[in-house]
């Protein structure tokens, strides 16, 4: 069974870069929670193990004491940019890095691109404390600028968390090895529609204040009556 250690950045009293509406410890934690959910849904023989699966602070020594102590094989930590001129994804890892850190961050950053595309601000290596202190293959991704206009317009698109969860698990995948499980393999969930999943909090609550849902069964599948009512009232919303 292979560990694999995701590290939200930021989180509580530290919210990360902040601009153009978005806080950075949000956006990864929707990254983090979604790469758990893909890599154990869809492949055999993995854990994920989070840093936070909450909106908490942790110290940086928490963070790597804890993923050292469980015995991950690689540690992935997450983060969004700012102060970038143009925008983009970079990835980074120790100065005096392994041989597998070092594969771990070609394989990832090209999984990631591969998915996101975009300006590419290359794979860098730096003395930043979670791939330094970390007694595995550690690897630091950072997923567009904040404070670059066009890149937090991304950020807010579903459709682009979705990307970059998709390349980070790929990369990750693909550098483990990891098997696919077949369709027989994968147990059918079945989610309580009452409860409202981690990744989507944010956004739940935004629409329902704007009065698009009333805020009841936010997991359930929308028919098209529903669907009529929400488009109703965002055209209200618009007119007045």
């Amino acid at each position: 069974m292979f560990k694999v250690w995701i590290d939200a950045g930021h989180g509580g009293k530290d919210p990360g870069a902040v601009a153009n509406g978005i806080q950075e410890k949000d956006i990864v934690l929707k990254v983090s929670l979604g790469i758990k959910n893909r890599l154990e849904e869809d492949y055999e023989n993995v854990q994920v193990l989070l840093s936070r699966s909450t909106d908490v602070f942790l110290e940086l020594k928490e963070r790597t004491t804890k993923a050292n102590a469980a015995g991950a094989d690689i540690l992935v930590s997450i983060h969004c940019n700012a102060g970038g001129g143009k925008g983009g994804f970079e990835s980074f890892r120790y100065k005096s890095a392994s041989e597998n850190s070092i594969k771990l961050q070609d394989i990832l950053h090209k999984a990631i691109m591969g998915k996101l595309g975009g300006i590419d601000r290359g794979k860098k290596a730096q003395n930043l404390h979670m791939v330094r202190e970390s007694q595995m293959p550690a690897v630091l991704t950072e997923n567009l600028f904040v404070d670059v206009v066009a890149d937090a317009d991304r950020l807010k698109q579903v459709s682009v968390i979705d990307v970059i969860i998709a390349g980070h698990v790929q990369g990750i995948a693909a550098y483990l090895g990891l098997v696919q499980k077949t369709k027989e393999d994968k147990p059918v969930l079945l989610r309580d529609i009452n409860v409202l999943s981690k990744w989507a909090e944010v956004t739940w609550k935004e629409v329902t204040e704007k009065g698009y849902f009333d805020g009841s069964r936010p997991g359930s599948t929308v028919t098209r009556e529903e669907l009529g009512a929400v488009v109703s009232r965002l055209l209200k919303k618009i007119e007045s």
